[in-house]
C-alpha cells in the first residue's frame, strides 16, 4: 500500500506501526481488555442498563489510548501547528485511515465511536474556523484537553438529509434566543458538555439561508435527553433530544447568523472523505482475511481457493479496492488544493462507493469463511454492522449519487 507514497507519509505509517507495537498492543492485551475486541466486544462496550450508551470501562480505555497517542505527538496529527498538530493533509489522513482500518479491529482505531490514535476533530475544526476568540478558547483548547465536548444536533424526526427543512426554530426575545424543537440521532450527547443545535432563524423551509448554529449547554433549562436509539451496531451515542423554550444569548451563535448550513457542510465533508478511506481499509482487511482462510481451508481434498466460485468474487472486490483507492486519494489531494464545495461531487463519489464496498467485502468474507464467518469469533459481522451505518450517515448514498448526477448534468 505504501508504493509511490511520499517519503514522509511512509515514515508516518512506520511510526504508527511502531507505536501500536510498543504502546497500544500491550494496552489492548492488559488485564481483560481482550473482551472489548473479541466475540464479547458488543456486550463489553455497552452499558445496557444506562440506555445502551458506551460503558465507563470502555470509554476509560479509549481515553487512555488517546492520552498516550497525544503524548507521542500522533493524536493531533491532522490539526494546525498552533493547536499542537503536524498540519497533516487530507491526503495523508486518507492514507492513514485506510492503513489503520486495514489492521482490523483494535484499540488503535475504533470506527464505532469515531475514536482513533490519529484523531478526527470535526467539531474542533468548526470552532477553530468559525468561532469567536472566546469560543475557540473553550471549544478548541478545552476540547483538546478533553474537558468539554460538542455534540452535533442537525437531524430531526421528520428530516435527515433534507436539513434545509428542519423544524427546530430559534426566535429572538430581547437579548436572548428561544429555541424549540426536537433532534434525533444527536451524536455524542452522552459525553458532551454542549450541543451544537441547528435551528431556523429566518426564511422558509427548503431555503439554505436562515439556519443558524447555536452552542447550547448540556444542562440548559428546557433541554432534555429523552432516550438513546439502539442501533444495528451497539453501543449507541445517538440521542433523542427535546428543546423547549431553551434560552441562549448571541454569544451562543457559532459562525454567522442565518449561515449555519456552511458549518454543517464543512462538518460532513470533513467526515465523508475520512469515512471513505476507513471503509476502503476495512474492505481490504476483509479481503485479506478471506484470502487467508481460503488458502488454509481444505474442502473435498483441495484448498478452498482453487474453486473459481471462491476466487472470482474476491478478485472482483480486490479490483474494486484498487479503483476506489485511486478515487479516494485523488479526492483527498483535491481537498488539499481547493475549497471543499468545489470538489463536493468527488467527495460524494468516494464516500458512497467506498462505504458500499466495505459492506460488500464484509459480506463476501463472511460467505467465504462459511459458518465460522457468520460467528462473532470472526470480525466480519462487526465490520459490516458499523460500515452499513456510513451508507446513511453524513448524507445517504442516494443523496451522494444525486449530488454526482447534478454535477454531471449541469456541466
Amino acid at each position: 500500500m505504501s508504493e509511490e507514497l511520499p517519503a514522509e507519509i511512509t515514515a508516518l505509517l512506520e511510526e504508527i506501526d511502531e507505536f501500536i507495537r510498543t504502546e497500544i498492543g500491550p494496552l489492548e492485551e492488559e488485564g481483560d481488555n481482550a473482551r472489548f475486541f473479541d466475540h464479547r466486544r458488543e456486550y463489553a462496550r455497552t452499558d445496557f442498563e444506562a440506555g445502551g450508551i458506551p460503558s465507563a470501562e470502555w470509554e476509560a480505555l479509549l481515553e487512555e489510548m488517546m492520552e498516550r497517542a497525544d503524548r507521542a505527538g500522533l493524536w493531533r496529527f491532522a490539526l494546525p501547528r498552533e493547536l499542537g498538530g503536524r498540519e497533516g493533509s487530507n491526503f495523508a489522513m486518507a492514507v492513514v485511515r485506510e492503513h489503520l482500518n486495514r489492521l482490523g479491529i483494535g484499540l488503535h482505531n475504533d470506527p464505532q465511536s469515531e475514536i482513533s490514535m490519529i484523531g478526527n476533530f470535526p467539531t474542533v475544526i468548526l470552532a477553530h474556523e468559525f468561532g469567536t476568540p472566546a469560543q475557540r478558547e473553550v471549544f478548541v483548547q478545552g476540547a483538546l484537553r478533553r474537558e468539554v465536548g460538542l455534540a452535533f444536533g442537525l437531524t430531526e424526526p421528520g428530516h435527515g438529509s433534507d436539513a434545509t427543512r428542519l423544524e427546530t426554530t430559534a426566535r429572538r426575545d430581547g437579548d436572548e434566543w428561544v429555541i424549540d424543537g426536537v433532534k434525533r440521532f444527536n451524536s455524542g450527547m452522552h459525553r458532551a458538555s454542549h450541543d451544537l443545535v441547528f435551528a431556523r432563524t429566518s426564511g422558509s423551509p427548503g431555503e439554505p439561508l436562515g439556519i443558524t448554529a447555536f452552542i447550547v449547554p448540556r444542562e440548559a433549562h428546557g433541554l432534555s435527553v429523552d432516550f438513546y436509539w439502539w442501533t444495528f451496531n451497539m453501543p449507541t451515542d445517538h440521542a433523542e433530544v427535546t428543546l423547549k423554550d431553551v434560552r441562549v444569548g448571541d454569544e451562543a451563535i457559532l459562525g454567522e447568523l442565518d449561515r449555519g448550513l456552511a458549518l454543517a457542510q464543512r462538518f460532513v465533508h470533513e467526515n465523508r472523505i475520512r469515512q471513505a478511506a476507513s471503509s476502503l481499509g476495512a474492505a481490504a482487511f476483509c479481503i485479506d482475511e478471506a484470502v487467508k482462510w481460503a488458502r488454509e481451508r481444505e474442502v473435498w481434498g483441495k484448498p478452498l481457493w482453487q474453486n473459481q466460485g471462491i476466487q472470482f468474487p474476491l478478485a472482483e472486490l480486490w479490483t474494486d479496492c484498487e479503483l476506489v483507492r485511486g478515487l479516494v486519494r485523488k479526492t483527498a489531494a483535491a481537498l488539499d488544493r481547493q475549497h471543499h464545495m468545489e470538489v463536493t461531487h468527488l467527495v460524494a463519489m468516494a464516500n458512497y462507493r467506498a462505504n458500499r464496498l466495505a459492506c460488500e467485502a464484509a459480506d463476501r468474507a463472511m460467505q467465504t469463511c462459511g459458518g465460522m464467518g457468520y460467528t462473532r469469533h470472526m470480525p466480519f459481522e462487526h465490520i459490516y454492522r458499523h460500515h452499513r451505518r456510513y451508507r446513511i450517515t453524513e448524507g445517504s448514498e442516494e443523496v451522494q449519487i444525486r449530488k454526482v448526477g447534478y454535477e454531471l448534468f449541469k456541466r
